[in-house]
Formats: structure tokens, sequence, C-alpha cells
């Protein structure tokens, strides 16, 4: 595989190097190739649609962007935006906040958000757009802020920024070659999705024993619940003693655990009493803003004690503990605790609650079986160093690297 990748990338780094070779670029300023657009909403009331910009998405509905409208019933002061007009948030630019129109229907975006068409003649919008999100250009326009000032990049700061420009003929080929690995990309990200799927399926389906199968018990009944203490995140360092902070339950930990991200110091686990989890058992975040999430716990495999924040709970069973974990990833587990949660600005459940939960206890060898299963599931849809995540990364950054090449041009550079 590691072979066949860099096969590839030689066969591509030679075809790029012959596509640019000999070629004469002119650099232009992007203020020379562009107009602004200030036609407004009132001149045209038929076009009713309202369009925001997303730094990942471009130009989306506004009603798809966000869950509620948030734009003015008043459109008449809004921007119209036509097919290969771009839009841009000045305030936001430097993070990549911009689009162009693909629809043969006319939107209107808000006053916030500045308009422009390009000379058709001289550049394609799809290679412009390109080169606006290429990591020199995101440089240069933070490079043109002055130090201390909020973020605004205004219309004719364009003018600051040269392009290289290529025959269009030439910019139609770079276009197409980032394409190739935009789509690749997609299609590694639907795969995601539907394997996703398919893993929530599986584990519901694994969990979903016949009453008399298995024993069904509560997890009072066959363990023990210890709520760890408070410490805030202040307290975390580089080195120590390994720590769980609640916060991390939902940002970097999964099903199960072995090392950990942050530690404190021996001094304050002593003076503060500090509980810790140790081996084998599952940590359960007990606090937090989703009711969704809430709830999940992480099987401790390290081979050393954990401390665990007071927003979470150790549980101690004779129960494998990813097989405990895995379960409170489904829905049965869910629908269990929703009842028992606190709402208000944080959601929050106590051992009570979460004790009262009951779960199938199949034999070690089904619990072994269903983990063998999920495990596969759980790599190919999470790991960043073995499944799919990983292979989705790997071309982001092979894209990145390609567009800022084809970019560039065999130039040292291309200030003025």
């Amino acid at each position: 595989m590691k072979e066949q990748i860099e096969s590839q990338n030689t066969e591509k780094n030679l075809f790029l190097k012959n596509l640019l070779q000999g070629i004469e670029v002119e650099y232009e300023s992007i203020g020379n190739l562009i107009t602004r657009v200030r036609e407004k909403g009132k001149q045209d009331d038929k076009i009713k649609t309202v369009y925001s910009v997303s730094n990942l998405l471009g130009l989306v509905k506004a009603e798809d962007f966000r869950k509620n409208t948030i734009h003015s019933s008043n459109t008449s002061n809004y921007t119209i935006v036509k097919q290969g007009m771009f839009a841009y948030n000045p305030a936001r630019l430097n993070i990549g906040s911009i689009g162009y129109f693909k629809n043969d229907l006319s939107g209107l975006v808000s006053p916030m958000y500045v308009v422009f068409k390009i000379d058709k003649n001289r550049i394609l919008k799809e290679y412009l757009y390109l080169f606006i999100k290429s990591k020199y250009c995101i440089n240069k326009i933070n490079s043109l802020t002055e130090s201390g000032a909020r973020f605004r990049f205004d219309f004719e700061r364009w003018g600051l920024i040269n392009i290289p420009l290529p025959p269009i003929p030439v910019q139609k080929e770079i276009v197409r070659i980032l394409d190739k690995f935009t789509k690749h990309k997609a299609e590694l990200i639907a795969e995601l999705t539907a394997r996703k799927q398919q893993y929530i399926y599986y584990r519901e389906q694994l969990f979903s024993f016949e009453e008399s199968e298995v024993d069904w018990k509560s997890l009072n009944e066959i363990g023990e619940f210890q709520r760890g203490k408070r410490f805030v995140r202040t307290d975390l360092i580089s080195q120590g003693v390994p720590t769980i902070h609640y916060g991390e339950m939902y940002t970097h930990y999964g099903t199960w655990a072995a090392e950990t991200k942050s530690f404190v110091s021996e001094e304050l686990v002593k003076n503060k009493n500090l509980r810790v989890a140790e081996k084998g058992d599952v940590i359960i975040v007990a606090a937090g803003e989703t009711i969704e999430d809430l709830g999940k716990g992480t099987a401790w495999l390290g081979n050393e004690g954990v401390v665990i924040h007071d927003a979470c709970f150790s549980f101690r069973s004779p129960l494998h503990p990813k097989y405990v974990a895995y379960f409170t990833r489904t829905r049965q587990y869910h629908d269990q605790i929703r009842k028992h949660i606190s709402s208000g600005k944080i959601s929050a459940i106590n051992s009570k609650g979460l004790s009262k939960v009951i779960i199938p206890v199949p034999s070690k060898d089904e619990q072994e079986r269903i983990i063998t299963i999920l495990d596969k599931f759980d790599i190919l849809t999470t790991s960043i160093s073995e499944g799919l995540p990983k292979e989705i990364e790997l071309r982001k950054k092979q894209y990145e690297y390609y567009r800022d090449l084809l970019l560039t041009f065999p130039k040292d550079n291309i200030e003025e």
C-alpha cells in the first residue's frame, strides 16, 4: 500500500512538473480581475431565497446553514448574487468564509457580505476560489490586517494580493486535478457515513437479546459506582498523574483508553484526596450541555489508575469493561437514563439514576464476541491511526499540498 502511494505521488509530481515547465505566467492583482456588485433585492422583488457564507461549505441556503432563520424578513437591502459571483464575509475571510454562487436562479445575501464578479475572459471562478483558499492567500489576507485591529478585509484590499495567472487551459487543468482529490475525499466521507450507520445498526442488534436468552440485571446489582472529586482545568499539566476531565470525555475519548491527554500533580491528588479509577473500570460522564451524549462510558485499560473529575463516575463490575462501554452507546441505555437526567444550563445524572439501568448479562464468551465485532467497526469509523478518518485526513493533506504546489508555479514566490 505504501509503495503504491509513493508510486502514485511520483507520477503526479512528474505530471505537474511537465504541466508547469516552460509556461510563462503573469502575476496580476486580484483587484484587477474582479468588480464589486451592489445590486439590491429591491431592484428585483421576485428573488426570495437567502444564502449564507460558510467557511466549509461556501454559499449555502440560509435555512440549511442554520436551524432557525436568522435573516431579516425585509430583504430589500440584501445584495443580489448571480451564477458565478462570489460572496464573502469581510470579518471572517481569514478563516475561509467565501464561496461562489453555483445556482441558475439568483439569490440574496445579507448586506454584511461583500459580493463581486470576475473577469471571465481572464480567470476561472474555480481557479480563483482555489487560490483564495490556499495557504499562501490566507496568510497574505492575515498579513494585511493591522496589528491589534479587529479583522476586516474590505473589498479594496484585493488589489494588494497578486495571483499567478496562467492561460485558461492551464487553469482548467489545475482545477481538474484538484477536483479529483476532492471527489476521492468526498467518496471516503460518504463511505464513512455509511459505515457509521452500519456500526450503529449492528451495535443495537448485538445488545437486543430476548428476555429468556440472558440474565437482565441493574447496574447496581452487578457493580458499584464511585464519583470523582472536583478539580479545575487550570490544575491540568503536561506530565504527572494520568487524569480525565469530564469535558475531555466529549472531545477526546471513545469506547476505551489506555493513556490520558491530561495530568495533575501528585501533590494535588494528595491534598484534595482525588479519586482514581483502576484498570477495568468504566468511566461514565455524568454532566454536559447535551442530553444525547450524557452517560457515555469509556473503558479504562491503562496499567495505572486514572484520576477522574467530579462530573464523572467510575463503574466497576465483573462484566468486560468494553462490553459495558459499548452498551452505554446504545439507544436502549439512553432511553433508560433519559428519565433520570436533570435538565438546566448543564444536564446531569447521579449514581442513583445510573444504578437503575438494566443491562443484558450474557456469558463471557458472548461478551467477547460482541466486543470483537464492534471493535472492528470502531477502528474503521473512529480511529485516526488505522481507519477511514486517517485515510480522509491523509487525502486532505495531499490535496492541500498539491493545491499549494499548483497555485505557486515554478517561481521563488508570488510577491510583487
